[in-house]
């Protein structure tokens, strides 16, 4: 098989004309035969302007740089898309699977023996990832690494658990302008991605539990000189695997590292959006994850990080007390050791190495978790047949079994014209529920199933409701809130039957989310809904080909031409 500059030729008809043009072209950029003629290594750049999560990557390149050079390998940059979560209209996950597919074209397209991506703010580690697992190409994954936590009146913040708490006391009046606005200054006090266990940490942890990046790098911080050492032994690492053409993803994905993955993401109090992106990768492979089993390690698995939303702790403390690491050491016979990573050691190997921290109280043992059970539970009922979620290791224990009326928005749009109207008919007992919120439905399933709380019932103290939707939510959010009501509403799935003044049944404890209306009705309201219409903005371009064909949240959300063949 061809390797370095030989790899993958431009199509002239002439395989020695081919060559001989490419390495005419390259050497315009200056480059020697001796750079030209060692083994490749691509390096995806996923800085952009608008994705300050991403403000550390052309240090981070930098540094991959120096650690391939210095291994006798041959680096070359490349650019991607660059998603950042709040600069991404409509949403952020409706950009994800373009990501992917760019990615690995470029991966396929261009002549290189070994390739790191680098990823960090939530949808470009697993797009990132997605596109390695389909090319198969040996990859070292790199995450950006969290912020530093901020400080406000004697207060540790940190983005955006504290976004949202701190802006839902402005919305109550407890807060007022001027203080907002010191707020919204200290929340994000370096680049890098939130310091909490939102999607992007969760990702990065789940990353290194898979044996994709180095031990230790979810959790080193972003401006920290350790995450460029980790960066540049990476590139360590990708020459190597250059040189001896693996291993490949392929090759480290197996069911045990799943169920490894899906084991870390109930300890760490994981995100939601972990749990589609999982699926997601999964997907992409001969693996599937089973939601069923999912929530069965959630009864077995507890929280051990103690850290926000779950907790209180922020990720440089989890670094501190010694990362992913020293948590699959207190986790000990949950995980299968004998996975392997992409340093051809083994996690029983990167457990041996976990440092002990005398007295820190970020990473629990499991006779002490922060709670008993994982941080995700998957819901079944009426309402959703093919399955919900609810993190309940971030909700109100006093909701986790309630029942109440539906107050129903047809919409994002419609609920933020209404949630705030103080004529609106809600009490604190209601049941919040948005609809049209999913893949297809909004489009892209934005991070909208965070309702707020209604203004009248905040600023009489009301602090958490129930609030189900077919939309997701990012993992830095605290609250009762199911998520990924699957069918969604916008397909014709049971949400779409809802009508306000219904009751409807949460119990956490059953794993049911019921819809407290005969079958009979339902059936007649059924026959009521219009019949799907395709929306003006997904007759063209890429908004068509993502409504054509993106799937469900229990199947990942990806494209259904994306899958990969076979199961276990």
């Amino acid at each position: 098989m061809a390797d370095g500059l030989r790899k993958g030729l431009a199509s002239y008809g002439d395989a020695g004309f081919s060559l001989f043009l490419r390495k005419a072209f390259i050497k315009a950029m200056g480059y020697s035969d001796d750079a030209l003629n060692r083994p490749i290594v691509g390096i995806t750049n996923t800085y952009s302007d608008y994705n300050p999560c991403h403000g550390n990557v052309p240090q981070i390149i930098e540094a991959v740089k120096r650690g391939v050079m210095l291994s006798g390998a041959m680096p070359m940059v490349f650019p991607t898309i660059s998603i950042a979560e709040s600069f991404s209209h409509p949403t952020s996950m409706y950009l994800r699977n373009l990501m992917a597919m760019d990615t690995e074209e470029m991966i396929r397209a261009q002549p290189m023996d070994a390739v790191v991506v680098i990823g960090g703010c939530d949808k470009t580690l697993p797009a990132q990832i997605m596109a390695a697992v389909s090319a198969d190409l040996p990859t070292v994954v790199i995450p950006v690494g969290p912020m530093v936590v901020g400080h406000h009146k004697g207060e540790v913040l940190g983005a955006c658990t504290d976004c949202r708490r701190l802006w839902g006391k402005y919305r109550a009046g407890e807060i007022d302008d001027v203080e907002i606005e010191a707020v919204n200054g200290r929340l994000a006090p370096s680049v890098g991605t939130c310091m909490v266990m939102g999607t992007a940490s969760t990702m990065a942890c789940i990353t290194e539990t898979l044996g994709l990046s180095l031990p230790m790098s979810a959790t080193i911080p972003a401006p920290h000189a350790e995450r460029f050492r980790s960066a540049e032994a990476s590139g360590r690492v990708a020459a190597v695997m250059a040189k001896a053409k693996g291993p490949k993803p392929s090759e480290l994905l197996t069911a045990s590292s799943f169920r490894n993955a899906q084991v870390v993401l109930q300890a760490i109090g994981g995100s939601t959006n972990g749990l589609i992106h999982l699926t997601a990768i999964a997907n992409r492979t001969q693996h599937r994850i089973d939601l069923e089993a999912f929530d069965g390690l959630g009864r077995e698995v507890p929280v051990l990080i103690d850290l926000k939303p779950s907790g209180e702790h922020y990720m440089e403390h989890f670094h501190h007390a010694g990362g992913v690491p020293k948590l699959m050491a207190q986790l000990g016979d949950l995980i299968d050791l004998d996975a392997k990573t992409i340093t051809g050691q083994t996690l029983r190997d990167v457990v041996a190495d976990a440092e002990e921290v005398p007295g820190q109280d970020a990473i629990r043992p499991r006779d002490n978790p922060i709670k008993a059970e994982g941080a995700m539970a998957v819901l079944h009922g009426n309402l959703a047949p093919r399955g919900a979620v609810i993190k309940h290791s971030a909700a109100s224990p006093k909701l986790l079994q309630h029942t109440g009326r539906a107050v129903v928005f047809e919409s994002v749009e419609d609920m933020t014209l209404r949630v705030d109207d103080p004529d609106l008919d809600v009490n604190a007992a209601d049941v919040l529920v948005l609809r049209n919120a999913g893949p297809k439905g909004a489009p892209g399933m934005p991070e909208a199933g965070y309702l707020p709380i209604p203004k009248k019932l905040a600023r009489g103290g009301v602090k958490d409701m129930v609030r189900i939707s077919d939309a997701r939510m990012s993992g830095t959010a605290f609250g009762t809130i199911v998520l990924h009501i699957t069918p969604e509403s916008a397909v014709g799935g049971p949400l779409a039957l809802v009508r306000n003044g219904d009751m409807i049944r949460l119990d956490v404890a059953k794993r049911s989310i019921e819809l407290l209306v005969d079958a009979a009705e339902l059936e007649k309201r059924r026959a009521a809904l219009s019949p799907a219409v395709t929306p003006e903005w997904a007759r063209r371009g890429y908004a068509h080909l993502f409504n054509e064909t993106i799937l469900q949240a229990d199947e990942g959300c990806d494209f259904d031409f994306m899958r990969g063949q076979g199961k276990d």
